[in-house]
């Protein structure tokens, strides 16, 4: 079976592979770093590519949302991978001085999960939370599908169909979600080639 770093490098992927080569020749002993054996190949790559990310923040903008998303539209929209430690890792999405979405991603038996930590200002979980899905499939070094699980459909039914989308690729990181069977899309992009100021800690979260 081929290493991670090969087939990223097969797939033409030059960033997940350049990220992969880094990740191969560190040493340390930081949080960062897991033990990505019991992944395909392509997701250990996206792994990587990911925890390769931790601690930076970046600044992104909607590229694409059906129906328009007025608020996200003309908001700044800020991404931090924070924490990475083990099977997890925790990406605040703040939308200007809203601070109440976290992305968690972990590794599973069966491949990578996506989900979505939304609380109150005071901390307090939302009523609508931790929906999400997992992948069905290895996928790509630079692009991993998540599809909604049955927790997503008993609290939004209508999303019963949706299909979140995180690229890491050409110097970019995006974050999609399609509905399958219907127009609703939502992409938003973030340039990885200059950090932000990192940002306040996520509701719910200590500084």
């Amino acid at each position: 079976m081929p290493s991670s770093l090969e087939y990223a490098c097969r797939r033409g992927a030059p960033f997940a592979c350049l990220i992969v080569a880094i990740a191969a020749c560190s040493t340390g002993g930081d949080s960062a770093r897991v033990d990505s054996a019991s992944l395909p190949p392509a997701q250990e790559a996206f792994w990587a590519s990911l925890t390769a990310l931790c601690g930076n923040a970046y600044g992104g903008s909607v590229a694409e949302s059906e129906p328009p998303d007025t608020v996200m539209g003309r908001a700044a929209l800020v991404m931090h991978v924070r924490e990475c430690e083990g099977d997890t890792i925790r990406v605040p999405f703040h939308v200007g001085d809203d601070r109440s979405r976290t992305w968690v991603i972990t590794r599973t038996a069966t491949g990578l999960r996506l989900k979505h930590d939304h609380r109150h200002a005071d901390g307090t979980p939302d009523s609508v939370t931790m929906y999400g899905g997992d992948t069905q499939a290895a996928g790509d070094p630079a692009r991993q599908d998540f599809h909604a699980d049955s927790l997503t459909a008993s609290l939004i039914p209508a999303a019963r169909a949706n299909v979140w989308t995180i690229e890491i690729r050409d110097g970019r990181f995006a974050y999609a979600l399609r509905r399958e069977g219907t127009p609703r899309r939502f992409r938003a992009e973030f340039a990885l080639g200059t950090t932000v100021p990192t940002p306040p800690a996520p509701w719910g979260s200590p500084p």
